[in-house]
């Protein structure tokens, strides 16, 4: 049963732009802010959430038909659902809450104002993120499916063919890959030079692909099918997928080419380990094996949401001699994707458990020389990309003071930190990435700097007390302020580390004391004390 979504979701939204695998739909507003967002459909707010970062100030709406929608990166919202915020951020001394409710506390009506749009959390930009999910999975459903009715008769946009000589080996960054020209317009596409694409061993095929919406977003492609002599060997199409394996974007796509170019290219053939179920008609994952002389027909075709369907046809042939031969780089050790892997030296252990790899690997290791207070570990490759996180241990060196044991933590190669903590001569932590990786020390407080307030000074006519926190490494863990040693709420933007405090209109007249402070993950603490005068 479809969701009846027709009112527009927010005043004034002209855009709408979905990619591959971004969560939600994203509803532009021009770069501002603070549209009305409507309720969808009758149902009753199940959720909200305050967020450091992600999706910000969200509301999640469950509606009778078995749906969930999700709003998320507002700016405000209404005065039902902000006194119940304030009211748990006040009870619980926390600017970021995760609230579920019951169907009775805050039902809703269609059309009803739940909030504005805004620019909060992980967001780029002013807009409306927006989500239907299945209510009992959770699984993320195509919104276009389901009611959004946007005008589109514009065909995709097919920029690129690629095919990549597998060879009986995993993909990797050492995949080699060749890229052939495509001319062609309105749907209809061909090579540019080459009749025959000569090629011998398993290869596998993939493409530059966009849908152009007359607002003029270039979106990610709904359907991609592969034909083999007129038989369908692979076909992806995002109806819906779940929340949880949506990292997997790395695998559908050619991963290293993208971190490498900046590039998105769909690869039409399937990693073992990739979890997504978007994938249906697959022979052989894709991959094709011939070894005859005969000239074989590949035909893609990729249609939009809407239906607009272009085609790319071209021809392949088994030729003994084509042969490219890739150069691997030998590992250490072969880890495979379907089980846990764990490799080991005197100063540096990695467990990578079951299902965090799309295809098994040569897994490389190597040490370079003494950085902060560990040598540097050189894991595989960031090239490869992983499902989830996996665990690393780094031998400290013994330089390091006992009274920085516990300010200790894993850097990588950008000095970004990747947490950690001190355990029997180790720094332990998890990673969603490989790299390079050292032990450094956090034993410096966040900086404080205050805008418009200091010690002394007279807050008439100034309704918010704004800061700019920030910290060097390890990043900021919480804040907290008080005036006369009442907690009072503080929102924090990340993004710019701005922190302020909206003042209580009601606030009595006279001296008030105001302390901030805030607290980095490695403990060290900063405090600011000020005097002011309503």
């Amino acid at each position: 049963m479809p969701l009846d979504i027709k009112p527009s979701l927010s005043g004034s939204f002209g855009e709408i732009r979905s990619t591959h695998f971004h969560s939600g739909t994203d509803f532009r507003t021009n770069q501002r802010e603070g549209y009305p967002v409507y309720a969808v459909s009758d149902g009753f707010v199940s959720r909200l959430k305050v967020q450091i970062g992600g999706f910000g100030n969200a509301v999640y709406l469950t509606h009778p038909n078995g749906y969930t929608t999700v709003y998320a990166h507002l700016q405000r919202f209404n005065s039902t659902i902000s006194r119940v915020i304030t009211a748990r951020q006040y009870r619980t001394h926390s600017f970021a809450v995760d609230i579920p409710l019951l169907a009775i506390e805050i039902p809703v009506k269609k059309g009803d104002i739940i909030a504005w749009s805004g620019n909060s959390g992980g967001s780029a930009g002013p807009h409306l993120h927006f989500e239907v999910r299945d209510s009992r999975t959770e699984d993320i459903v195509n919104p276009v499916l389901l009611g959004i009715d946007i005008p589109d008769n514009i065909k995709p946009t097919i920029s690129g063919l690629y095919m990549y000589r597998l060879n009986g080996l995993p993909f990797n960054e050492s995949t080699v890959r060749q890229s052939f020209e495509l001319i062609g317009n309105n749907g209809n596409y061909k090579l540019n030079k080459a009749p025959i694409i000569n090629f011998s061993g398993d290869i596998g095929f993939g493409i530059s692909a966009y849908d152009l919406q007359p607002a003029g977003n270039r979106n990610g492609i709904y359907s991609i099918e592969l034909q083999l002599d007129k038989a369908t060997i692979y076909e992806s199409e995002l109806n819906q997928f779940s929340f949880y394996t949506s990292g997997a974007v790395s695998s559908h796509m050619d991963y290293p080419y993208n971190k490498r170019s900046g590039r998105t290219v769909i690869k039409s053939f399937v990693e073992p380990g990739n979890p997504l179920k978007i994938y249906k008609s697959l022979v052989n994952r894709g991959v094709i094996n011939i070894s005859d002389d005969q000239i074989h027909e590949l035909r893609y075709i990729v249609k939009d949401v809407k239906g607009n369907t272009s085609t790319v046809n071209f021809r392949i042939r088994y030729n003994a001699k084509s042969v490219i031969t890739p150069s691997y780089p030998e590992g250490l050790k072969k880890f495979s994707y379907n089980q846990a892997n764990e490799y080991a030296t005197s100063d540096f252990i990695i467990k990578v458990p079951a299902g965090v790899l799309y295809s098994d690997l040569n897994f490389r290791y190597s040490k370079g020389p003494p950085k902060g207070y560990s040598a540097v570990h050189r894991v595989h490759t960031p090239l490869i990309p992983i499902e989830g996180s996996y665990d690393l241990w780094i031998k400290v060196d013994p330089s390091l003071p006992v009274e920085l044991q516990s300010k200790a933590l894993i850097v990588n190669e950008r000095g970004r930190s990747l947490g950690g903590n001190y355990a029997n001569g180790y720094i332990k932590t998890s990673s969603g990435s490989f790299g390079e990786f050292n032990v450094s020390v956090d034993n410096t407080a966040p900086v404080i700097r205050p805008i418009n307030i200091k010690d002394g000074m007279s807050v008439s006519g100034i309704p918010v007390l704004r800061f700019r926190i920030s910290d060097n490494l390890s990043g900021i863990s919480n804040f907290s302020a008080t005036i006369d040693g009442q907690w009072v709420l503080t929102e924090y933007d990340p993004r710019n580390g701005s922190a302020w405090h909206t003042l209580d209109k009601s606030m009595a007249s006279g001296k008030h004391h105001l302390q901030f402070s805030v607290t980095d993950v490695k403990g060290n603490s900063k405090t600011y004390n000020a005097i002011f005068y309503k």
